[in-house]
């Protein structure tokens, strides 16, 4: 058996094996196999098969992964503390507050220097532990 014919089975085998993943990874290996078979059609060495269905692999791969982590981001979530009111206990003099909320003391920061203290100040972002408020509630 011809040795192209040998590199073709073994891509067609990994591109199976990927209809059972579904990666990419597989397909990405799969098409640099079938690649270094080209390479043995053409009569390059074996060398050069070798090298080429190894360093295409190692790119697509690289392509495959990139893809996978772009499209699998999961979408941003909002948290449930979003929108709900708090009650200021004490402003600190660095412009921080002491709020009440779900039962215990947080620590808490205006959105922006031009919030008014005396408004109804409900929750608009988290940074860590830190509550950030503004006197307009969020959109939901």
């Amino acid at each position: 058996m011809a040795l192209h014919w040998v590199w073709w089975i073994a891509a067609a085998l990994a591109v199976g094996a990927e209809l059972l993943t579904g990666t990419f990874y597989l397909l990405a290996i799969g098409v640099a196999v079938a690649a270094g078979g080209l390479a043995a059609w053409f009569g390059l060495a074996l060398e050069m098969q070798f090298l080429i269905a190894g360093a295409l692999g190692v790119v697509l791969t690289i392509l495959a992964h990139h893809w996978r982590v772009e499209r699998m981001q999961p979408p941003p979530q909002r948290g449930l503390d979003i929108g709900q009111p708090v009650s200021v206990r004490t402003w600190r003099p660095d412009g921080g507050a002491r709020v009440f909320y779900r039962g215990t003391l947080w620590d808490a920061e205006l959105a922006a220097p031009d919030v008014p203290r005396d408004a109804p100040l409900y929750i608009v972002d988290t940074r860590g532990s830190v509550l950030v408020l503004s006197d307009r509630r969020p959109v939901a």
